[in-house]
């Protein structure tokens, strides 16, 4: 039996946690994948996985041959995309993730973009803010947003990311607009979970200050904040890349427009430069050429 196949069928298997997620994955029977762990653990001499009833994990021996299967497994996709010639298209599976609102705002369109000029090539978004191990996800690029991207991976930057404070007319018709950042006590304010709840940092004319707000609603996602912010449940501070159009249609009011909020990056991140697939630079070229352009 294929020993790549068989340590790519187990590595899918460790990374699901079960049998038929990862036949799911891989478009084949749950009894193929079953076989084809069961010959990588005669090949080995050990077993790799303990089964019950309700749920499998990995022996010792399972864990150690994890890591080494990751690796062999991506040298091989390497390589086969290296030894085609470099006037083949590409083709075969990427698998990015990246977060909801930068997802609903600028990459779904430019994945699609990207996909008209390499027909035989497949994408695969795992959408989410949390932190996912490439690795053990078998994901080729992460698209995040970050003051400090995990330096344990190779990081590209694609454009910075502006932050505003936005809220709705009617919201603003109701309450008044805040002439400084110190009215902002006076209001309702809406942010994300992970970013921005204890405070916002602002500055004006080189000036920087940090400023309590009285946060009454908070969500792991920006474009649902962004929804109740156009629901008028409050001030938000969110990205430019996602609000912009809400502004130009007016379901939107700026708030403070002179006070800037800290800048992040975002980047393209992944786990090494040695091995890059084809397609995986391409779309890297592809997304810096494309958000080059500021605003977006």
């Amino acid at each position: 039996m294929d020993r790549l196949m068989a340590m790519r069928v187990f590595c899918e298997v460790a990374a699901t946690g079960s049998f038929t997620a990862a036949a799911d994955r891989l478009e084949m029977s749950r009894v193929m994948v079953s076989r084809y762990v069961e010959s990588l653990e005669s090949w080995l001499g050990v077993r790799l996985i303990q089964r019950t009833t309700r749920r499998l994990a990995l022996t010792d021996a399972g864990e150690r041959c994890l890591q080494r299967a990751q690796q062999l497994h991506g040298v091989a996709e390497a390589l086969q995309q290296e030894v085609r010639s470099d006037g083949e298209e590409l083709s075969g599976l990427l698998r990015l993730t990246c977060s909801v609102s930068f997802a609903y705002a600028q990459l779904a369109t430019a994945l699609a973009a990207f996909l008209q000029q390499n027909p035989a090539l497949k994408i695969d978004v795992k959408l989410g803010d949390q932190a996912v191990n490439l690795l053990e996800e078998r994901i080729d690029l992460a698209i995040r947003i970050s003051q400090s991207p995990d330096p344990g991976l190779v990081s590209r930057p694609l454009a910075i990311c502006d932050s505003v404070m936005v809220a709705s007319p009617a919201y603003l018709r109701l309450t008044g607009t805040p002439a400084h950042p110190d009215q902002l006590a006076q209001h309702s304010c809406i942010s994300h979970s992970h970013f921005g709840r204890d405070g916002w940092t602002l500055s004006q004319n080189g000036q920087t200050q940090r400023f309590t707000v009285p946060v009454r609603l908070t969500m792991d996602d920006a474009t649902s904040l962004m929804q109740a912010a156009i629901a008028g449940a409050g001030i938000a501070l969110l990205p430019a890349y996602l609000v912009n159009p809400m502004l130009r249609e007016g379901l939107l009011n700026s708030v403070l427009s002179d006070w800037q909020a800290t800048q992040i990056g975002v980047y393209a991140l992944y786990p090494s430069r040695r091995h890059l697939a084809p397609a995986v630079r391409a779309l890297l070229d592809f997304l810096v050429q494309r958000f080059e352009q500021r605003p977006w």
